[in-house]
């Protein structure tokens, strides 16, 4: 099911700058027994990106409303919102008056064994490497052409995660996902003011962390840092939290940090 600017229909105008330039921003996420969880976290960030891209944003109540009339009946799915700048003439240049479209699809909700959140994933290190730019750095907007790059490096369904880099060889983020790393039971996870998403249940995580007072650090680290670690999980508001069992060759134990934040996120959703 599909709502367009309020409407029940699956298109849209050929002319909108989120089909023609990618021109816009989006949100993923879960429902359970009729609710979209972590709705208001969701609509603050689309609104702050919108605001970053000067996107005119709709009321949170309209969102809120449309995203409810779609999850109501549903007991496991995904929802996706897109909001765009709407329609426009060829060229990059804005319209002097901008119609923001939105876009809210429900979709059903992946088959994932529930060995990966149990067990853990297998993870790889990409070689498609992300650029470095502080005005796009931390928005989810829908230019997402290096995590298509990336995903597209492997097709073993043993495989279920990609781990990417900056230019500079910094580790960032899954291709789908915001990744954190335990040793000597610090919290590590990377400082995203250049490159990656400022995932929600990132910041639920740092959040959880700060009051249960465990010791974080948001850095610059390499692959060689992230090898050395005690414990690996990544996070995102479809999967929840996933361990790491094994990148490349390395093994890692699923650890009682991991377990932790698990139980935290159990409990708020």
């Amino acid at each position: 099911m599909m709502l367009v600017n309020g409407v029940s229909q699956t298109q849209i105008d050929i002319s909108d700058r989120g089909f023609q330039y990618g021109d816009g921003l989006f949100e993923t996420l879960a429902v359970s027994n009729g609710l979209a969880l972590f709705l208001r976290q969701h609509l603050a960030r689309l609104e702050a990106g919108c605001r970053r891209l000067a996107i005119p944003f709709p009321t949170p109540d309209i969102l809120a409303q449309e995203a409810q009339q779609l999850v109501q009946d549903c007991t496991h799915a995904v929802l996706k919102i897109i909001l765009t700048r709407g329609t426009g003439g060829r060229g990059y240049r804005q319209p002097e008056t901008v119609h923001t479209t939105r876009v809210l699809s429900l979709h059903p909700y992946p088959d994932y064994p529930p060995a990966y959140a149990e067990n853990g994933i297998v993870a790889r290190f990409c070689t498609t490497r992300l650029g470095l730019n502080p005005a796009l750095a931390g928005i989810k907007h829908t230019n997402r052409l290096e995590q298509v790059l990336a995903r597209a490096e492997w097709t073993d369904a043993n495989i279920q995660e990609g781990i990417m880099l900056d230019i500079n060889g910094r580790v960032i983020e899954g291709t789908m996902s915001n990744l954190f790393y335990v040793k000597n039971n610090v919290l590590h996870t990377a400082e995203l003011s250049h490159a990656g998403v400022l995932g929600i249940i990132r910041a639920f995580v740092l959040e959880q962390a700060l009051g249960l007072g465990i010791p974080t650090l948001e850095h610059d680290y390499t692959p060689v840092e992230l090898l050395s670690a005690d414990e690996v999980f990544v996070c995102n508001s479809v999967i929840g939290i996933w361990p790491v069992k094994q990148i490349d060759s390395t093994l890692f134990a699923v650890g009682p940090l991991t377990r932790q934040m698990q139980h935290q996120l159990a409990l708020a959703r």
